[in-house]
């Protein structure tokens, strides 16, 4: 095995470490016969947001989102319908939950296959009716614009410009073509910089803008302000 420049490397991750012995014990078929085929394994699924029953589910990869949503979840908190799903925490791109996006195996090959989005961390967000998805992006990018670490100017002044115009946005300060800056300025960070958390912040701007655009409108048109904690 090689790893760091090429010598062994332990990959300390209790998720991976606490599979081993079982994989050991049992032998590496075993293990290989769970979930997919192309991808194999048991995941530990960090389910949040709107629903009943928040938690981590440890499940074959392969299941569901309306398994681990409306079963193991419990649905979506005071019976709102499901809006959206963040696969990934933040570092996720904003998918619109329909039936069939529901009914989508959570792996490593069909999702980014049928929905565009990775399964990344699954650290699965769900949002309902309930959310303006232009609140959703703002507390996204306030986010990564606090843990940039101001290394590279795209990351660095990128965040700032989005959270600054998000939050106009959701202020009821914006004009229509903020909407479009916004979207601008998330376009010239994706592929600019030098590590991943420039490239994490701009995917629920442009994924959400893209889906949710009437979110966006709305706040503009009316002069609304979101208040949701």
């Amino acid at each position: 095995m090689a790893g760091l420049f090429g010598k062994p490397t332990v990959i300390n991750n209790v998720e991976t470490l606490t599979n081993l012995p079982l994989i050991l014990d049992r032998g590496a078929a075993w293990y290989a016969a769970i979930g997919p085929q192309k991808s194999p394994g048991i995941k530990i699924f960090s389910l949040s947001g709107c629903v009943n029953k928040p938690g981590n589910y440890e499940l074959p990869l392969g299941a569901t989102f309306r398994h681990l949503i409306y079963e193991l979840g419990g649905g979506i908190v005071d019976g709102h319908q499901i809006k959206a799903i963040m696969p990934a925490g933040a570092s996720s791109t904003l998918i619109t939950a329909t039936e069939a996006a529901l009914d989508t195996p959570m792996d490593y090959e069909d999702m980014t296959k049928a929905l565009g989005s990775p399964l990344g961390s699954a650290s699965v967000i769900v949002l309902d009716d309930t959310v303006n998805m232009a609140w959703l992006v703002n507390k996204t990018v306030n986010f990564f614009k606090h843990e940039s670490c101001g290394k590279c100017t795209p990351c660095r002044e990128g965040t700032f410009w989005m959270n600054r115009l998000s939050k106009r946005i959701v202020d009821g300060k914006a004009r229509a073509a903020d909407i479009e800056l916004l979207n601008n300025v998330a376009s010239q960070i994706a592929g600019k910089c030098l590590c991943a958390l420039g490239e994490f912040s701009v995917m629920a701007v442009q994924t959400g803008i893209k889906q949710f655009r009437g979110d966006f409108d709305a706040l503009v048109e009316n002069d609304k302000v979101v208040e949701r904690v």
